[in-house]
């Protein structure tokens, strides 16, 4: 986007990429736009992004915003020309998809390739396909020449995003599963140190991603799972492909194969009807999956969705099992870390003194940002490992 905004001639502007997925999440997108204006009164404010793209005529009525671009729109060539449409919210179903040039974050310590978008599937909770539309793959070849031209630049983990991510091939010609563009990646890039995979559903995982997870180590034993919850009554009402039981079978497969895996999950505390019961099924989860890093979601309701029109929960029960889910992610986030101890791990030193080990554990570590340090993690402490360098270990290596 910001690239695109220098083509387009507008660099001194604020980019407001909104999310839609919760209406949390709308209202601070509405304070981070208010708060730009007061601090930059003269900068256009350009407003993009999911929300914008369900919500269009919410941000477009307000004073502070310059210009309205929906998601089809936001790396479009000519979309940041302030001389446009005030409001330029397109049919985001029948948008095609573009591999937007990815760029490393800062320092080159990773990239994100978008290799998928859209959504086929409709979760009763969920408005996100109705700002990304239907699920739309990148072709492999367009992928591993991005993946190879970020390797060049020097980065050394690439991560493949995705809004459905394990739909990616379902569109393209044979059908081929992402196991498939995972093992296409590793074999034609050799020089990529790590591969890493954004959230996936639940519901699937592929032979080819499972053998790919069983056979090399530049794939990061590391999956976050789209899990959403622990009952199968709650799942069914979310309208979810998979039961409780599908999930524990899918963490056991991949940890047959790959002993080291770590998981995390999104869970969804307050659905509509969630009863003590079911949240009692969501919490024991967490430990039967043994998952180590959970993002914890309070249900909140979207406009137009199915589930918006279910019997809603009091707020402060909402509020209550978060916060009783949470604490028990940080239970069994510092489960995992301290069984780590000990071990000697590679690491990606990222900026601001942590590292990243290939299971995502957190390390508290001043390295060269970018780099691959081999650490011996010696303890935990709050949210994060601490660690050494490991006997002929440097951290300032390539």
């Amino acid at each position: 986007m910001r690239a695109r905004a220098e083509a387009d001639g507008l660099t001194d502007a604020v980019l407001v990429n909104t999310c839609a997925v919760t209406a949390e999440a709308v209202r601070q997108a509405r304070q981070a736009i208010r708060r730009a204006r007061r601090e930059r009164p003269d900068a256009p404010i350009i407003v993009t992004g999911c929300a914008a793209q369900t919500e269009a005529q919410t941000f477009a009525a307000m004073p502070e915003v310059t210009r309205v671009l929906g998601n089809a729109l936001k790396t479009a060539p000519g979309a940041y020309r302030l001389s446009g449409q005030r409001l330029a919210v397109s049919d985001i179903f029948a948008a095609p998809v573009e591999l937007a040039t990815a760029r490393p974050l800062k320092d080159r310590v990773r990239a994100h390739v978008a290799v998928q978008t859209g959504c086929d599937h409709r979760c009763t909770f969920c408005v996100i396909p109705y700002g990304r539309g239907n699920s739309r793959s990148v072709p492999a070849g367009e992928v591993v020449a991005q993946v190879r031209a970020l390797v060049d630049q020097g980065v050394k983990e690439v991560v493949l995003t995705g809004v459905d991510l394990t739909s990616w091939g379902a569109d393209l010609p044979g059908a081929p599963p992402l196991g498939r563009l995972v093992q296409r990646i590793l074999k034609l890039v050799p020089d990529l140190a790590r591969l890493r995979l954004s959230s996936i559903d639940a519901a699937e995982i592929d032979a080819a991603l499972l053998d790919a997870f069983a056979t090399s180590e530049r794939l990061m034993p590391y999956l976050h799972l789209s899990l959403q919850h622990g009952d199968d009554l709650m799942l069914k009402r979310m309208k979810r492909r998979h039961l409780r039981a599908d999930a524990l079978a899918l963490v056991a497969r991949v940890r047959a194969v790959r002993p080291d895996v770590a998981f995390g999950a999104d869970l969804i505390a307050g659905f509509p009807t969630e009863s003590e019961a079911a949240f009692s099924n969501l919490l024991s989860l967490v430990d039967e999956a043994d998952l180590a890093f959970v993002h914890t979601f309070p249900y909140s309701p979207r406009p137009g969705t199915p589930a918006a029109r279910m019997p809603q929960l009091p707020p402060q029960t909402i509020k209550a099992r978060a916060a009783a889910l949470r604490q028990t992610g940080d239970r069994a986030l510092d489960r995992h870390l301290r069984a780590q101890v000990g071990r000697t791990v590679q690491a990606l030193v990222e900026n601001g003194g942590q590292a990243r080990a290939p299971d995502h554990s957190p390390i508290a570590f001043e390295g060269a940002p970018g780099a691959l340090a081999r650490l011996v993690l010696t303890g935990a402490e709050g949210a994060r490992l601490t660690a050494t360098p490991a006997v002929g270990g440097n951290p300032h290596a390539g």
